[in-house]
């Protein structure tokens, strides 16, 4: 049997694989985040950790018995995160997350110290990045700044309370700034120009090789008979794609979590950051990905249902109600709830509903908030084709990959075959777990085979064609948005 842990921004979801590369077993336990300044969003490292064995509890109530025979552990989870440790290993402060705004002039000072940021790190400066926020900490906590002993990635602080390791993986490592992504080693110029060293900054590992072990006092307390080993792991997206079988040059899926991705694999190394697309390691020695990013999508449904006082099951019954006349009269819906990345890299784009009227009702938003989204999406792909990647396909995993309407409305938004495989919503989970079993020694093809295929929604041309006046109001309604507030204020 495989664990794998996926450590995300609304939840902890853990999933048991078994030797015939079945999810046995999968529980979840929620997550919050603390945003104590307008644009800030930090949690406590601790409510990881307590998350984490909530989660794993509730595995060992379905299945104690597959659960005490775990050989290997795998990781993942949300990336750029910053775990502060001090000499002793004790949490600084709050992890400051990858949503989070607060450096936006942290990363121009950094770019203007790194002339050669954008050739090694193979991305733009951006103030969800982990480097501009040790920027931002250095002037505003300086205190807690000269303390910094060790900065750990999310996933790998759970590491250290599993094993007393710290480790992290080349995938998760690149949204740091700090990585040279092409070699796969810490950069010592980028590191020098925020202030920082190769000590500080944890052991490197690629995602399938093993990364630690189980402490004998974490396996007992999780009900795991002996102390399994625990894999390098990755950071979400590239979780996912192992997950999903994307392993091979021009694979490609499109995750539609808390935030946005769609990811495609490449043999090298090929940078973009003038599209504001994210040239990432792949969890696979030898692999690399190029990644269009948007802040906020299943996150966007997610918060209008709060609104609405709906749950998202109800809301996506009524959506689907609507006429096709309906829809093409609801308000145009922009999905910048946290900025964006891919393809403005605006940390102030703000969120908006365009063309309300008294004739629109609840399901006519939830209607526009699921086709914002799918626009977003449409613009990151644009600057991939853009950049030379067109994958044929795209496999939908996260949370969205429920929706089966969601999912023929990004066929026919992003005019391309929408592939939902059976636990596609498990995600990255299910990749941490398959790379735990690579580490223990598990065969690349077997282990990583596409999941089996539950629905195929091919683009239809008259709906895409009826989409594309809509999606020029969409463009059109972020070039002449006037300031956010957050730009304005002092």
């Amino acid at each position: 049997m495989y664990l794998g842990i996926d450590l995300g921004t609304s939840e902890i979801k853990a999933v048991l694989l078994d030797g015939d590369n079945r999810p046995l077993a999968s529980a979840g336990a929620a997550l919050d985040v603390s945003r104590p300044r307008p644009g800030w969003a930090e949690q406590d490292p601790e409510d990881w950790w307590r998350a984490a064995c909530a989660a794993v509890a509730k595995l060992r109530e379905q299945a104690p018995a597959a659960l005490a025979a775990t050989r290997a552990v795998g990781l993942s989870g949300q990336m750029h995160g910053a775990v502060l440790l001090d000499s002793r290993d004790r949490v600084l402060r709050p992890a400051i997350l990858w949503n989070d705004l607060r450096s936006v002039a942290e990363c121009a000072e950094l770019t203007a110290a790194a002339p050669r940021l954008h050739a090694v790190a193979g991305n733009l400066a951006m103030p969800g990045f982990t480097a501009p926020k040790l920027r931002w900490l250095a002037r505003h906590e300086p205190e807690s700044f000269r303390a910094v002993a060790a900065v750990l990635l999310p996933k790998d602080y759970l590491r250290l309370r599993l094993s007393g390791d710290k480790i992290t993986d080349t995938s998760d490592a690149s949204g740091t700034l700090w990585l040279d992504v092409g070699r796969r080693d810490w950069s010592e110029e980028l590191l020098d120009a925020g202030g920082l060293s190769r000590r500080q900054m944890p052991q490197l590992v690629e995602g399938l090789a093993p990364a630690g072990r189980l402490s004998p006092a974490a396996a007992a307390a999780w009900g795991i008979a002996q102390p399994p080993l625990i894999a390098g792991g990755a950071g979400d997206g590239a979780a996912s794609a192992v997950g999903i079988g994307a392993i091979a040059p021009g694979d490609g899926f499109l995750s539609l979590g808390t935030s946005g991705v769609i990811f495609v694999v490449d043999d090298r190394f090929r940078p973009n950051p003038a599209q504001a697309l994210h040239a990432f390691c792949h969890a696979l020695p030898r692999r690399w990905s190029l990644m269009s990013v948007m802040l906020s999508a299943a996150s966007c449904l997610r918060w209008f249902c709060r609104l609405a006082g709906v749950d998202e099951a109800t809301l996506l019954t009524e959506v689907e109600r609507l006429s096709p006349a309906e829809q093409a009269a609801a308000p145009v819906f922009l999905p910048y709830l946290s900025g964006e990345r891919t393809p403005h890299n605006d940390p102030f784009a703000p969120g908006a509903f365009w063309g309300l009227s008294q004739a629109h009702g609840r399901a006519a938003l939830g209607y526009a908030v699921l086709e914002g989204v799918a626009f977003g999406m449409a613009d990151g792909l644009d600057a991939l084709r853009a950049a030379g990647a067109a994958p044929r396909a795209l496999s939908l995993v996260g949370g969205g990959a429920r929706s089966p309407f969601w999912a023929q409305l990004l066929a026919d938004a992003l005019d391309a075959e929408i592939l939902t495989h059976q636990g596609g919503e498990a995600g990255a989970a299910l990749g941490a777990a398959r790379l735990g079993w690579l580490a223990d020694g598990g065969d690349l093809g077997a282990v990583c085979a596409k999941p089996p295929l539950r629905a195929r929604c091919a683009p239809d041309a008259a709906r895409h064609q009826a989409l594309q006046a809509r999606l020029r109001h969409f463009r059109a309604l972020y070039q002449a948005r006037p300031p956010s507030f957050a730009e304005t204020s002092p």
